[in-house]
């Protein structure tokens, strides 16, 4: 191995002890080596060359890269690297002109015949500068209340005030229905009619600012105004038994807090005075109407004609549930006629999405056909869309306990995305849809309690 007094004379180092160690592994030397080593006499010189090393210049496109030094004793990929940091060009895209052809990687640099300064062309396209991103990187705790919310997927918990487990499970089930958070919307701060008493309308307030805060929190929500206003309204959800509050079925919070929403969200037209909740969340019995029991389905009326007017549905039992609730067989003839048309539209559509090919109907089976303006059954005002007998399960309340009116309740709401989530209290908790329908009880096993429904409907 060459020393550093050969290699470098007539060169005068300084310092030279220093830089005898890691001189073994240097190929070359420039400018800013030699400075960074204090040779001072080697300042104004160009460049020292280790007997190994040729120095050449390269051509690429229109820039001339002098002094580009080669190490013979490494192949010529080592090369290709040198170049890639000088121009950005990749090593296999890399085409450069030697003698008898192109350089390839492990070509013999003895046998090409290079001199010292000889010029090289090179070919090639080289990588796009990486750009900085314009925003750096934005984390979850440092988005905006209202896009966590987005970004998670699902709404907020509700902190437990004291044995509020019952009421938490009720309203995130009624949170969970958009068309009533749009007529709470839209229900003034001044209320609607003079007929209305206070502590109906402050509970209405409480109800759609209880659900705005939902809208707007990732974090668990204390829901205290709203139980203020719940316990003023109705004073048996505010006993005590030895100083704490005692634990109320969920069943009867659901019913008075729907009882007070459908007084206050009534229409104010003169010609009709509409239930915006009844509309949604109830089921008027007619003259004469029957309780009838089938495969463990309680239903509220099943030869009422005004289950053409109802959006959800919802069911206090005990029993076992499907997502999908088919009521067809259990509505009066009068309405199933009704039914005929729309529930064939809906097959129709989800032969399409599953990729089946629709026969094409002829003429004469078209006069028998049930026609639409005979069959318009209308999801209550909207006049646009038209029910078809089918529910998709949207909502559960369990319980567990020996009484409704101690043990504890949980939520299970489905989300727009199609993703179930157990709220238990302040904690969401995510769920997978199989699971949903095990909530039939069995030991100390969640039981279903309330089953809220959402109408399939078809487009008019």
């Amino acid at each position: 191995m060459p020393t550093v007094q050969n290699v470098l004379s007539p060169v005068a180092l300084k310092d030279v002890v220093l830089v005898a160690d890691s001189f073994a592994s240097q190929y070359a030397f420039s400018k800013q080596y030699c400075k960074m080593w204090a040779c001072s006499s080697f300042v104004d010189s160009e460049l020292v060359v280790l007997p190994h090393c040729t120095v050449l210049s390269v051509k690429w496109q229109k820039e001339l890269y002098s002094a580009v030094e080669i190490d013979t004793n490494q192949p010529p990929y080592v090369f290709k690297c040198q170049l890639y940091d000088l121009t950005g060009v990749p090593p296999e895209r890399q085409k450069i002109m030697v003698k008898g052809g192109i350089l390839k990687d492990d070509s013999d640099w003895s046998k090409l015949g290079l001199k010292e300064g000889q010029k090289l062309m090179m070919v090639g396209t080289a990588d796009e500068i990486v750009k900085a991103p314009e925003k750096g990187p934005v984390f979850m705790e440092d988005l905006p209340e209202e896009e966590q919310v987005v970004a998670v997927g699902h709404s907020a918990g509700l902190f437990n005030l004291g044995n509020t487990c019952y009421m938490n499970s009720t309203m995130q089930c009624l949170h969970s229905v958009p068309e009533l958070k749009s007529a709470l919307i839209e229900y003034p701060q001044s209320g609607r009619s003079n007929d209305l008493d206070q502590s109906s309308h402050l509970l209405t307030v409480a109800t759609r600012d209880l659900f705005n805060e939902l809208d707007k929190n990732v974090k668990p929500v204390a829901p205290m105004q709203f139980w203020m206003v719940l316990r003023k309204k109705y004073p048996q959800f505010g006993q005590l038994h030895n100083g704490s509050f005692m634990q109320q079925d969920a069943e009867e919070c659901w019913t008075q807090i729907l009882y007070t929403l459908s007084q206050a969200l009534r229409s104010p037209s003169t010609s009709e005075n509409l239930d915006t909740v009844k509309q949604l969340l109830a089921l008027t019995l007619s003259a004469g109407a029957e309780i009838r029991a089938r495969k463990g389905f309680a239903f509220f009326g099943t030869q009422c004609s005004l289950l053409e007017r109802f959006t959800y549905q919802w069911i206090a039992k005990k029993v076992d549930y499907p997502l999908e609730l088919d009521i067809f067989d259990l509505c009066s003839d009068d309405l199933r006629k009704k039914l005929e048309a729309p529930r064939q539209m809906l097959r129709d559509e989800d032969g399409r999405k599953a990729g089946l090919k629709l026969k094409e109907k002829s003429s004469a089976s078209g006069d028998k056909d049930v026609k639409m303006s005979d069959a318009e059954v209308c999801v209550g005002s909207d006049k646009n869309a038209q029910l078809t007998g089918v529910y998709d399960l949207v909502a559960v309340l369990t319980h567990k306990g020996r009484s409704a009116d101690s043990g504890h309740y949980v939520a299970w709401v489905k989300q727009e995305n199609g993703k179930w989530i157990q709220f238990d209290d302040d904690n969401p908790i995510p769920q997978r849809e199989e699971d949903i329908t095990k909530l039939s009880g069995g030991g100390d096993w969640h039981m279903a309690y309330i089953c809220m429904y959402k109408a399939r409907t078809i487009p008019m």
